[in-house]
């Protein structure tokens, strides 16, 4: 008798999602795969901040108050925190349809628009559904195979099908999503009051240094902080300006692609759905309304069970009973048992007792 043993090899299911993510620390972590941009992030960000401290935070904090180093450190932190949570994270990514799921769609597709004659164009696969007296669109996604929920949108650098879809930032080498947006919003606004104020305490050091050493030879003895002031000048704007464009949009509820699109501002002038006509509702929903869990399961575990024969300890142990057991009984032997016609016509008997074989009974002693 053999004995099959079972060996399960362990998968984890981010291992085998589909699109374009890097994943790391066992699916823990997920970004996108151009994440060249998001290093440059780090390197500005962590650059211009150590700068700061090793040079003019001392020389503040004895002239003019302690709190400055302090007040800068808390705003370093938040501002990599909130980052590092906006990169790290599931933007709210869809999970494409399974082969089964695709099929019922497809054939619920079909059967919705029937025929079409031949050299006309199928009609556009569109769903409608009312939200707030309201009817809206739902599109539907070729690659992921499935009807795209309201604000979903397929992007095409990660390949994903994301939730309430903002943009996809190289900046934090990830998607701004239903998931993240809140954090993004927090990264570019503490980011945006970290670069005024090293900006402004720059300023500050160069007057009040001056007035005792001079212009000129201030920035002999520190031209780190003219690389400060050429950084923080230069970043200055544009990251208030993205501050100052997605406030608007989080007081109006409105993503950064339906802006683009004019979902809203279109020739119907359709009015948004979603907007509860009262900016600190719409700030509430967006920056304070619970975060919903990951659909994806990244580190749930797919099991793919691999069989491997063994042989037994019984088989091993007695290779005399095999020897036996492969060679059919001669049609002389005595049995004690007579056989019947059936197991004599058939020839399949002699395998049965190859497969299974039997324990052999006593035979009588025909010698004596």
């Amino acid at each position: 008798m053999s004995v099959m043993m079972v060996r399960k090899k362990v998968t984890r299911k981010w291992e085998k999602l589909p699109g374009k993510n890097t994943f790391c620390c066992d699916g823990r972590v997920m970004m996108a795969r151009q994440k060249g941009i998001f290093y440059l992030t780090l390197i500005l960000i962590m650059g211009t901040c150590s700068l700061f401290f090793a040079f003019e935070c001392r020389y503040l904090a004895v002239q003019l108050s302690p709190a400055i180093p302090v007040f800068a450190a808390v705003l370093f932190l938040l501002s990599m925190a909130t980052l590092l949570r906006t990169s790290f994270s599931d933007p709210g990514v869809i999970p494409r349809a399974l082969p089964d799921e695709a099929a019922f769609i497809e054939m619920e597709i079909e059967a919705a628009n029937g025929n079409v004659p031949q050299g006309q164009r199928p009609p556009p696969r569109i769903k409608n559904v009312q939200i707030n007296n309201q009817i809206v669109k739902l599109k539907y996604c070729y690659t992921c195979k499935i009807f795209r929920p309201p604000r979903a949108s397929h992007c095409s650098i990660c390949d994903n099908c994301v939730e309430r879809f903002d943009h996809h930032c190289p900046w934090v080498g990830n998607c701004v999503g239903k998931r993240n947006y809140r954090y993004f919003y927090l990264f570019i606004l503490s980011l945006s009051l970290l670069t005024i104020y090293i900006f402004a305490f720059n300023i500050v050091y160069v007057v009040l240094n001056s007035l005792k050493v001079g212009f000129l030879n201030t920035l002999k003895e520190s031209p780190g902080t003219v690389l400060e002031v050429f950084i923080c000048f230069f970043t200055l704007w544009s990251v208030v300006g993205l501050t100052g464009f997605h406030t608007f949009l989080v007081s109006l509820n409105q993503t950064t692609n339906e802006d683009i699109k004019g979902s809203w501002t279109g020739k119907n002038r359709v009015q948004n759905p979603y907007s509860h006509a009262n900016i600190v509702k719409n700030c509430c929903e967006v920056l304070c309304g619970p975060v919903q869990p990951s659909v994806l399961d990244r580190r749930g575990i797919l099991q793919e069970p691999t069989s491997l024969p063994v042989q037994s300890e019984q088989e091993n142990s007695n290779p005399q009973q095999d020897s036996v057991a492969a060679i059919p009984l001669m049609p002389t032997e005595a049995s004690g048992k007579a056989t019947a016609p059936e197991e004599q016509t058939n020839p399949n008997a002699l395998e049965m007792t190859v497969k299974v074989p039997k324990q052999p009974e006593e035979r009588p002693d025909t010698e004596k």
